[in-house]
């Protein structure tokens, strides 16, 4: 085993806690206020879904929207194939 390897075996190594550990732990966990972000945890999750849904909508919308350019356009070309049609036979009687 090289130096490194002993050197983190002997960091990592075991130790027992000091003897007034736990109530140190327990004395601060009672003295500390909770944190505002979990306090309002709920209100944030809700907002962010609101605006997860909101964006969801928005950008639906927007593809409704594209579709029905698409089939507007769509309808235009074939009114016009069907015009282009209709003045070849005008313009053939015509004759």
């Amino acid at each position: 085993m090289d130096w490194l390897e002993q050197e983190l075996k002997n960091t990592l190594a075991r130790q027992d806690p000091p003897p007034d550990f736990a109530r140190r732990v327990i004395g601060a966990v009672g003295r500390r206020p909770p944190s505002p972000v979990w306090r309002h945890s709920r209100w944030l999750a809700a907002a962010a879904a609101v605006v997860i849904i909101t964006g969801g909508a928005a950008a639906y919308r927007e593809h409704q929207g594209l579709v029905a350019k698409e089939q507007v356009m769509l309808a235009f070309r074939i009114a016009a194939v069907k015009v282009n049609h209709i003045q070849v036979h005008i313009q053939e009687a015509a004759r």
